[in-house]
C-alpha cells in the first residue's frame, strides 16, 4: 500500500474515532441534563483532537460532530444552529492551535505551566465569543422561530455556561495530555 494511501486512510480512521468518541459523549451526558458535564466533555475531546492528531483532524471533528449528534438526537434541536456551533467549536480548535504556535515560538522561560491555563482561558473566551455572537446576537432574533421561555433558554445555554465548560474542557485536557501522547508514543513503537 502507498504510504500516501496509508496516511490518509490513518487520518480518516482517526478523525472517525475522535468524532464517534464526542457524539458518544454527548448520547452518554445528555441524559444527566448537566450543560456543564457534557459541554466539558465535548470541549475536552475537541482538544484532545487537535492535541493528539493535529489541526485539520481538530478542525474537522469540531465542524462534523455538531452534525452528527443532531443526527443522532443528541443536543439541541434546531438545525440552523448547527452552523454556528461548528464555527464555535472550530474557534475554540483554533484558539489553541495559535496559542501553540506563539508557545513554540516563545522564549523557554515563557513555557510555564501558568502560560497553558491562560490558553485554556483565551480559548474558552473565543469560543464563547463566536457562540454568543452567531447565536444569541444573530440566529435567535433573525432565524429562529420561538416563543419567549425557548429564546431564554437559548440564550442562557448559549452565554457564560460556554466560558466554563470549554475552561473546564481544557485544564482537563492539560491534565490528560502527557499521560495520553506517552502512552500514544509507547503504542506508536508496539510497545
Amino acid at each position: 500500500m502507498q504510504m500516501g494511501v496509508r496516511k490518509n486512510i490513518l487520518w480518516i480512521t482517526r478523525t472517525a474515532v475522535l468524532t464517534a468518541l464526542l457524539v458518544a459523549a454527548q448520547f452518554l451526558t445528555a441524559p444527566l441534563g448537566n450543560q456543564y458535564v457534557t459541554g466539558s466533555a465535548v470541549n475536552l475531546l475537541l482538544i484532545v483532537s487537535f492535541l493528539t492528531c493535529g489541526l485539520a483532524t481538530g478542525l474537522t471533528v469540531a465542524i462534523v460532530s455538531p452534525v452528527c449528534a443532531f443526527l443522532a438526537g443528541v443536543g439541541f434541536s434546531f438545525p440552523p444552529l448547527i452552523p454556528f456551533v461548528a464555527l464555535g467549536n472550530a474557534a475554540l480548535v483554533m484558539a489553541w492551535f495559535f496559542w501553540g504556535v506563539l508557545m513554540k515560538s516563545a522564549a523557554p522561560g515563557m513555557r510555564h505551566k501558568t502560560m497553558y491555563y491562560l490558553l485554556a482561558a483565551a480559548a474558552a473566551v473565543m469560543k464563547f465569543l463566536t457562540l454568543y455572537a452567531g447565536i444569541v446576537l444573530f440566529a435567535i432574533p433573525y432565524l429562529l422561530d420561538l416563543n419567549e421561555k425557548q429564546r431564554v433558554m437559548l440564550t442562557l445555554s448559549f452565554s457564560y455556561p460556554q466560558i466554563i465548560t470549554a475552561a473546564i474542557g481544557g485544564i482537563i485536557a492539560l491534565a490528560v495530555m502527557p499521560p495520553l501522547q506517552k502512552a500514544l508514543r509507547s503504542f506508536g513503537r508496539g510497545v
